[in-house]
Parts: C-alpha cells; sequence; structure tokens
C-alpha cells in the first residue's frame, strides 16, 4: 500500500492494484481449532473452501465458496442467494474478512507448503 494517511487515496490505491497484489486482500481468518493446529491466524480463501459469515445479515450461514472475484475483492457461497424480481436466485458477494474459513480444501501443494512452514515456527 502506499505511505499516505489520506482515506481517499488508500482506497484508490486498493481499487487499482494490481491483480498480483489484490490476492493479498482475499485472507479470511481460520476457525479456532485449525488456528490451534497450524499457528495460523488466516489463510487466503479459495474456491471450495468450507466458510461460516460471521458479520451481516448472513452471520452464522455456512457454506462452501464457489467463486473468488479478485477483482472486486469478493467472495461468492453457494448458501447465500437472494431472489431477484424477476424470480431468478442470485448469490450475494460476501467480503473475505467477514467471513471464517472452517474446512479448507487441502488439495494444493503451495497451500500445504504455507501451513507447513507456519508449522515449522512452534
Amino acid at each position: 500500500m502506499m505511505v499516505t494517511t489520506k482515506p481517499s487515496k488508500q482506497r484508490k490505491s486498493r481499487y487499482k492494484a494490481p491483480l498480483h497484489k489484490k490476492q493479498k486482500f482475499l485472507g479470511a481468518h481460520l476457525s479456532k481449532q485449525l488456528r490451534d493446529q497450524w499457528n495460523r491466524r488466516s489463510l487466503a480463501v479459495r474456491k471450495g473452501d468450507e466458510v461460516k459469515v460471521m458479520r451481516g445479515k448472513y452471520t452464522g450461514q455456512t457454506g462452501k465458496i464457489f467463486k473468488v472475484d479478485l477483482v472486486k475483492t469478493k467472495v461468492y457461497i453457494d448458501s447465500i442467494k437472494r431472489k431477484k424480481v424477476s424470480g431468478q436466485e442470485a448469490h450475494i458477494p460476501v467480503h473475505p474478512s467477514k467471513i471464517m474459513i472452517i474446512g479448507p480444501v487441502m488439495e494444493d501443494k503451495m497451500r500445504k507448503r504455507i501451513i507447513e512452514r507456519s508449522m515449522k515456527k512452534v
């Protein structure tokens, strides 16, 4: 991020950040058991992770992430929907800071490496 303290410039830099930097903004807290097990507080969200919504209108709902939007820095959860005027169902975007990872997908080798790195520090 930038060194400036002006909120408008901070927002602008987050909005115009390149995608490889926006990936860093998509982190979510881990559940208490995972935090104790892995010695980590947060982890980047991935498609397929099981999460629980901690803030907002949908507090307490759980589901799996089916889409991660890097451009908007939002996450779409399969169980959080609403009806549109036309009768169709639309998924509601949730900011990753408002969710907690309950069951992460561990098929990715890089993700396993990240967790192993933090476990060695204990």
